[in-house]
Parts: structure tokens; sequence; C-alpha cells
């Protein structure tokens, strides 16, 4: 794999860790609007890098969640949880 993949990957999985916690946060905060902001910048962000990281890549879910325009790409490897740390 190369190393653009990887630091692509890790990205996207920090910023899935930030929008849960930031999410979980809110949760008991609702009316903080740093929080608030915080967690809209990194949902973005994360759609951003999720759409780039398929485009280049192929998709991180199945089942509806991500599209495959070209072919199906599911089946190529490696797949997202097979991606050594």
């Amino acid at each position: 794999m190369d190393a653009g993949r990887d630091e692509l990957l890790n990205r996207i999985r920090a910023l899935q860790f930030t929008a849960v916690e930031l999410g979980l946060f809110l949760d008991t905060h609702p009316e903080d609007a740093r929080a608030l902001a915080d967690y809209n910048a990194a949902s973005q962000e994360l759609m951003r890098l999720k759409e780039t990281y398929e485009q280049r890549y192929g998709p991180l879910l199945d089942y509806g969640f991500s599209l495959s325009p070209q072919s199906w790409r599911w089946i190529e490897e490696p797949w997202p949880w097979q991606v050594s740390m």
C-alpha cells in the first residue's frame, strides 16, 4: 500500500474520532457554540477526505453508503479493515 493512502486513511480515522467525541460532548453541552462549530468543521473535512479517498482508492463502506461509479471496486484489496496501522 502506498504512503499517501495510509496517510489519508489515518486522517479519516482521526476525524471520525473527533466527530464522535464532539458529538458526545454536544449531547451534554448542546448550547456550546464553539463545540458545534468544531463538530461541523470536522464533519465537513471528514466528508471531503472520504470523497477524496473513494475517488482514488475505492469505497470505504458498502451497503449503499458509498458510490462505485466506474466499476464494482469493493472487491479490490486491501479493504479498509485490513490495512495495518
